[in-house]
C-alpha cells in the first residue's frame, strides 16, 4: 500500500487552514456589517426615545459597537470551526474577568451606577442636585460612565463616583420645572396676624419672578417664646440656583420693608435676668491703700 506523501499532507492542511481563514474573515465581515446596519441604529433610536443628551449617548453607542464586534468574532470562530481555540479563549477570558472583577470592584460598581443614571435619568446636565442629606450640592456639568462632575455654588468642581449618587437619596429640586420656596417670618404677639399675612401675600404677588398659580400662601406655624411664626410658601418657574437665591432675597427684603412701614415688629429673642447681688466687706474695699 502506498502511503501519502508528506507534501500532500501539507497541502491538505494548508488548504484546510486557508478555507477556515476565509470562512472566518467572510463570516466576521458579514455579521459585523449586519450588526452595524441593524443593531447600532436600533440602539440609537432607543436612546433617542429615552431623550438622552449627546454626551450620554456616545459611551452607550460605543458599548453597543463593541458588543457587535464581540458577537461577530464569536460567530466567525464557530463557522470557521475554531472550536478548540474558542473554548480556550473563553476559559482565559473567564479567568481574566474574575481577576479583574475582584481588583476593580469599585470601578465596576461606579460603571453600573453610571448605566443606571443614564437609564433612570434622576438628573441631567445642567440640573441643580443635592445629596448626602444636603451636605453636597451644585450644578451637574458632566455625566460619565464612572464619575459625575458637579460644580458647587462656591465654584468648586466635585468629581463624584456614580455609586454615591445611586446608593442614597438624591434631591433634584428643579426636576418639575418649578420650585416651592418656604420662609418663616416672625412677628410680635401684639401685632395683627391678618395684616401681616396680607402683606406677605401681596409682596409675593407683586414680585415678577413668583408664580400666581400655585398661589402664594401663608400658614401660622409656631408660637415661639418671643414671636409668632408665619410661614410663607411661594413658587418660582424654571428655577436655577441663582434665580432661587435672588428671588428669595428680593422677596424677603420687600416684606421686611413693608413690615417696617406698617409698624409690624420682627422681634428678636431676649432674656430677662432676675435675682440679686450682695457685696460684703465694703469698708475694706473703700479704704485707700497705705502709702
Amino acid at each position: 500500500m502506498v502511503e501519502p506523501l508528506p507534501f500532500l499532507d501539507f497541502l491538505g492542511d494548508y488548504a484546510t487552514g486557508v478555507t477556515q481563514a476565509l470562512y472566518f474573515v467572510v463570516s466576521f465581515i458579514v455579521v459585523y456589517l449586519v450588526g452595524r446596519a441593524t443593531v447600532v441604529p436600533i440602539a440609537g433610536r432607543f436612546l433617542d426615545r429615552r431623550e438622552l443628551d449627546q454626551h450620554a449617548k456616545k459611551p452607550l453607542l460605543k458599548l453597543t459597537k463593541f458588543g457587535v464586534v464581540f458577537v461577530a468574532v464569536a460567530v466567525a470562530f464557530g463557522l470557521a470551526d475554531y472550536g478548540n481555540f474558542l473554548t480556550s479563549l473563553a476559559t482565559i477570558a473567564a479567568a481574566a474577568t474574575l481577576a479583574i472583577g475582584f481588583a476593580l470592584q469599585d470601578v465596576i460598581a461606579n460603571f453600573v451606577a453610571g448605566v443606571f443614571i443614564y437609564t433612570d435619568k434622576p438628573f441631567k446636565i445642567g440640573d441643580w442636585v443635592e445629596w448626602d442629606d444636603g451636605t453636597y450640592g451644585g450644578i451637574v456639568e458632566d455625566i460619565g460612565l464612572r464619575v459625575t462632575r458637579v460644580r458647587t455654588f462656591d465654584n468648586e468642581l466635585l468629581t463624584v463616583p456614580n455609586s454615591q449618587l445611586t446608593d442614597g437619596v438624591i434631591k433634584n429640586p428643579v426636576e418639575g420645572e418649578k420650585l416651592r420656596l418656604k420662609f418663616d417670618f416672625g412677628i410680635g404677639y401684639d401685632d395683627d396676624i391678618e395684616k401681616a399675612t396680607q402683606i406677605i401675600v401681596e409682596e409675593a404677588e407683586n414680585h415678577a419672578g413668583i408664580m400666581d398659580n400655585p398661589a402664594p400662601s401663608v400658614r401660622l406655624t409656631e408660637l415661639g417664646d418671643s414671636s409668632v411664626g408665619l410661614q410663607s410658601r411661594i413658587w418660582i418657574a424654571n428655577p436655577s440656583r441663582a434665580d432661587y437665591v435672588k428671588t428669595r432675597g428680593e422677596y424677603v427684603t420687600a416684606v421686611k420693608e413693608r413690615f417696617d412701614a406698617e409698624g409690624i415688629d420682627i422681634p428678636y429673642p431676649n432674656r430677662t435676668l432676675s435675682g440679686g447681688m450682695e457685696l460684703t466687706n465694703i469698708e475694706a474695699v473703700a479704704e485707700p491703700a497705705n502709702d
